[in-house]
């Protein structure tokens, strides 16, 4: 499984993708806006939007990408370890009852 991180403190980058990896789940994280950034989302299972640090652009490109691609997005408000941490147990529980 894989999943893209937009917005989020810079400082707590490499915590996210060391979260993420505790849970099996291979990780981008975008604290800043790059250039070519709907290009560089890829292809992910999950789009993860951190709103209270997510900047208006960001937030226009993960939907752009979202809707062409059928990519589902979650809006989580904090941008805090707990709950990254929380939202990958859910949909984790949720991909194990599917199969």
């Amino acid at each position: 499984m894989s999943v893209v991180i937009v917005g989020g403190n810079d400082r707590m980058a490499t915590r996210y993708q060391d979260i993420c990896k505790q849970y099996n789940w291979k990780s981008k994280v975008f604290t800043q806006l790059p250039t070519d950034f709907e290009n560089k989302i890829g292809q992910p299972d999950l789009l993860v939007v951190f709103t209270s640090t997510c900047s208006h652009k960001m937030l226009a490109g993960v939907k752009n990408r979202s809707e062409k691609r059928g990519i589902p997005v979650k809006h989580v408000h904090s941008a805090s370890v707990s709950a990254l941490k929380k939202l990958l147990e859910c949909y984790e529980v949720k991909q194990d009852v599917g199969t």
